[in-house]
């Protein structure tokens, strides 16, 4: 075994502060959609089993600071997506009174969107894009999230990203109503400054 020198240490004492992560940087409408994408090439997405009951993914999704999950089939493909307005909303009281289930017995598979279901926007649309466009698309399909995905060496698709309204409100310092669907630069701007 080589040689390896000790590292010097100092005591502590006083004023220590624990470093906490950079905020998102600021954006607005014309910046750069990459500066709002959650980018699953640097960071490790946040996931489930479909198998798994609503609960824990609910329990899960509070322990890592997301509102959504990957739900992945034993062989590590996406097989849906689950979101905490998923497991807060009114999908788990319909699928009681369908099934006559108790609440604790619902899984993530009852309650996830499949994979049929999701859409996604490929890597290099959003490479040309800016925040607005992005906001633009979440507030046309009423959604709170969509996938970015590209292609591997094998011409096959895979999720390289995600973008959340919820994360475009905190870097853009508003709140972005999603009641009317806004589909250009000018009616984002509108809903924004009101």
């Amino acid at each position: 075994m080589p040689d390896y020198h000790l590292l010097p240490a100092q005591r502590l004492a006083g004023a220590v502060r624990v470093i906490s992560p950079a905020s998102p940087a600021p954006v607005n409408l014309t910046s750069p959609a990459l500066d709002v994408m959650t980018d699953l090439r640097l960071i490790n997405a946040a996931v489930i089993e479909p198998h798994k009951t609503m609960e824990s993914a609910n329990a899960y999704m509070m322990q890592r600071g997301v509102r959504s999950l990957f739900v992945l089939d034993g062989d590590k493909l996406l097989c849906g997506f689950i979101t905490a307005s998923d497991i807060l909303g009114e999908k788990p009281l319909r699928f009681i009174q369908e099934r006559c289930v108790k609440h604790n017995e619902i899984l993530v598979s009852d309650i996830m969107t499949p994979l049929e279901r999701l859409e996604a926007i490929p890597v290099e649309r959003v490479q040309h894009a800016h925040v607005g466009n992005v906001i633009a698309t979440l507030l046309d399909a009423g959604r709170q999230h969509t996938l970015v995905i590209e292609q591997d060496v094998d011409g096959r698709p895979v999720v390289c990203g995600i973008f959340s309204l919820t994360q475009i409100e905190k870097q853009l310092g508003v709140t972005i109503q999603s009641t009317e669907v806004a589909k250009t630069f000018t009616e984002i701007e509108a809903a924004l400054i009101a």
